[in-house]
């Protein structure tokens, strides 16, 4: 399977015919479909459902779109790499990360790096844990910023010196408004709005004194937007972390802290066995010296 074939096959699930593709790519039609149909025979696999008007992809066809998509992406980075030059320094930095205040930390250093290396430039991936794991695993991110706790022997970590605190996200029209905190027994019942990455071993959890499968959870989310949205929307309360949706001045919602507060821990990780590139180790000499000050 050549990379060329692989731009041709993402050129015609981008455009949707074979004749916009083939335009597109300076080819003629024939010679464009006679590369797909050799592609299909190599994987021996139907790729495309081709109608009227436009062609759909198959089961088949969405993963290797998918597999191609990050191929591409590892070889354009590769070569960026390997071009980089210790005199002046380029490159892409790649980095997955929760909804946290701490990327805070990571967009200071990325700032100080492109002051002194104009040509470097920085990308974040938004995911809950689990994406940026997969995504740092996959070699498709330089680092990840993660809550969960962090396996070691896969992993180097970088503890952050500040903490995101729980607490519960509503309307201000809601019951629970009127407290100053939230506790335990104020949840029990009521619909909550949760990650989809709750599990009985987090803190938070822990703090509720009750199974995940006690609670009534109406719904779950890995975009803390996409959260807030469903509370405002009446669905119910949602447990998030705070200093991610803004509630201050006229919003409709309101946050509150629970109590006894709960706090998550957060780790800056990178793989073990993963060799650097020159501009990710300047990036993390930057971070670390954000974190020191």
């Amino acid at each position: 399977m050549e990379l060329r074939v692989l731009r041709y096959f993402l050129a015609v699930v981008r455009e949707q015919t074979v004749s916009a593709a083939a335009e597109s790519l300076h080819l003629t039609q024939p010679t464009l479909s006679r590369q797909l149909h050799d592609l299909e025979d190599e994987l021996g696999k139907t790729l495309f459902v081709r109608g009227k008007h436009k062609i759909e992809l198959t089961e088949e066809g969405m993963l290797l779109r998918k597999r191609a998509e990050q191929i591409l992406e590892l070889v354009s980075r590769t070569e960026s790499d390997i071009a980089a030059s210790d005199a002046s320094l380029a490159g892409d930095i790649y980095l997955g990360a929760g909804e946290t205040d701490a990327i805070k930390l990571a967009a200071r250093a990325a700032n100080q790096l492109q002051k002194q290396y104009p040509l470097v430039r920085f990308h974040i991936y938004s995911g809950d844990g689990q994406d940026v794991i997969d995504r740092l695993d996959r070699g498709l991110s330089d680092f990840g910023i993660v809550f969960t706790p962090v396996d070691d022997s896969r992993h180097h970590a970088i503890r952050l010196p500040m903490r995101d605190e729980w607490g519960v996200l509503m309307r201000r029209d809601a019951p629970l408004a009127q407290k100053s905190a939230i506790q335990p027994e104020d949840l029990r019942g009521i619909p909550l709005i949760v990650s989809r990455q709750l599990s009985d071993k987090m803190p938070i959890v822990k703090w509720l004194g009750v199974p995940l499968e006690k609670l009534n959870v109406v719904s779950t989310y890995n975009l803390v937007y996409n959260a807030s949205v469903m509370v405002r929307e009446g669905m119910g309360y949602a447990l998030i972390l705070d200093k991610l949706i803004n509630v201050s001045g006229e919003s409709d919602l309101c946050f509150l802290p629970l109590a006894p507060a709960v706090y998550a821990e957060m780790h800056l990780i990178w793989n073990k066995y993963q060799i650097l590139t020159k501009t990710a180790e300047k990036f993390l000499a930057y971070f670390k010296a954000e974190i020191s000050e």
